[in-house]
């Protein structure tokens, strides 16, 4: 199962960028095709678009180099596993 996860974390990292090229792809088609009477509209609504997904892309692409390089190779199982804090060196 833990190379599963690492794999699909390659999936994960080659599918932010390409999702972030595909969305500035169709936002340029979308404005260029647009009447002049509809082109701020469209360009408005690209850009928003644009703004919210690209920092959703980047948290896809974190989330793909944790699970290539392992960082969810073991889950904690019960709460008495999650060690939050750390002895201070004395």
């Amino acid at each position: 199962m833990n190379a599963v996860k690492k794999y699909l974390g390659l999936v994960w990292m080659a599918m932010a960028p390409a999702l972030i090229i595909f969305l500035a792809w169709q936002a340029f088609e979308k404005i260029s095709a647009a009447s002049a009477a509809s082109k701020a509209n469209t360009t408005l609504q690209w850009s928003i678009i644009l703004i919210i997904f690209i920092p959703i892309c980047v948290g896809f692409f974190i989330f793909g180099m944790y699970a290539w390089y392992n960082e969810y190779a073991h889950l904690p199982e019960s709460s008495e596993e999650i060690n939050d804090y750390e002895e201070p060196i004395v």
